[in-house]
């Protein structure tokens, strides 16, 4: 156990090190990165606690938060999650894990931000073209998560990212990286560490980036159909490192207290910490506050208040639960997140 522990601590530490060359304190890089719907928050639960779930991760929402939780649940889990979130924009996540004995758990993950079609404008017609254009983004995980003891538990995501505008697109490739570790005090506190989106650059490419020039508009007669394409900049994806305890303030058979804390260290923004709480009662009936960016001068908002309900359905050993959240984003409104879960 004792070796677990400190293999646990070295692989925190590593991360640490590795993901400290991500960000340059003196300058902000918001804003610099591709696929930043990778940093949508999933699950009206989590969001509920303020997003502070790293080490709390005992639901199928972990294969975002922390893929090593998914080894500790028991039983198959689907998750749903829909959210309007800011500038009128979908966003949409599901998740499956699937429990195979002392061989791990596996899951599976599609992650969705879209609009509506909006009306294709140039200068010469600012009223529309009669065209429309769209524009979305997603991503689809397989994910691998296994306990190497009854308190050490790793896992893994492998996803495929894909964003596009009209006639335009980039593909990427990244990994995640959790681990979780339950100790022997503080009512068992739980340890979780998780490095996300770490992969390949995004670089766009397709037809609206080519163009048709003039050889010379000085000389008569010359070709101006002469096809040229621009050349368009990779960009990075938004690598995060996430640690976060998290333990229970009293439990018993009726009722419990989880309180939790995570420290953010991104690679498009400065440090920040999440702290979240959730009282639950019987088992049914789930109440939630916390506060995100902390330390983030330039943050928007930060309030998070959320509910659950959950029980059996139908007998069987089928359960389900329906999660409510609030999050505050200051100037940039509000945002509402339902998730349904289903457990068998």
């Amino acid at each position: 156990m004792k070796r677990l522990s400190k293999m646990a601590v070295t692989m925190v530490f590593c991360a640490l090190m590795l993901n400290a060359q991500a960000v340059n304190k003196s300058v902000s890089k918001t804003g610099t990165t591709a696929a930043t719907f990778l940093e949508i928050p999933v699950s009206a639960r989590a969001m509920g606690m303020g997003s502070a779930f790293s080490a709390v991760a005992n639901d199928a929402s972990s294969l975002y938060w922390n893929p090593a939780g998914a080894a500790r649940l028991p039983q198959t889990e689907v998750v749903f999650t829909h959210m309007n979130w800011i500038a009128d924009l979908a966003f949409d996540y599901a998740g499956a894990t699937l429990p195979l004995g002392s061989f791990g758990t596996l899951g599976l993950s599609f992650t969705s931000l879209t609009m509506s079609d909006m009306a294709v404008r140039t200068i010469e017609k600012p009223d529309g073209t009669g065209e429309v254009f769209g524009a979305s983004s997603i991503a689809v995980g397989v994910h691998y998560a296994r306990n190497l003891s009854d308190r050490f538990s790793i896992g893994f995501s492998g996803k495929y990212i894909q964003e596009s505008i009209w006639h335009m697109s980039s593909q990427a490739v990244a990994i995640d990286v959790g681990v979780l570790y339950t100790t022997e005090f503080f009512n068992q506190m739980k340890i979780g560490a998780n490095i996300s989106n770490f992969g390949t650059d995004m670089k766009m490419a397709g037809r609206d980036s080519r163009l048709f020039e003039r050889v010379d508009a000085q000389k008569m007669g010359s070709n101006d159909r002469i096809p040229v394409n621009i050349e368009m900049d990779s960009w990075s994806l938004p690598l995060n490192f996430q640690f976060g305890v998290a333990t229970d303030v009293f439990a018993s058979e009726n009722q419990s207290l989880t309180v939790a804390v995570d420290a953010l260290h991104p690679s498009d923004n400065y440090e920040s910490i999440n702290i979240g709480a959730e009282y639950r009662f019987y088992n049914m009936l789930a109440l939630r506050g916390g506060y995100r960016a902390i330390g983030l001068s330039e943050s928007e908002g930060g309030l998070s208040l959320g509910a659950g309900f959950s029980g059996e359905l139908f007998g069987g050993g089928v359960s389900a639960g329906l999660d409510f959240a609030y999050s505050d984003y200051g100037r940039l409104k509000s945002s509402n997140v339902i998730t349904i879960a289903i457990l068998f």
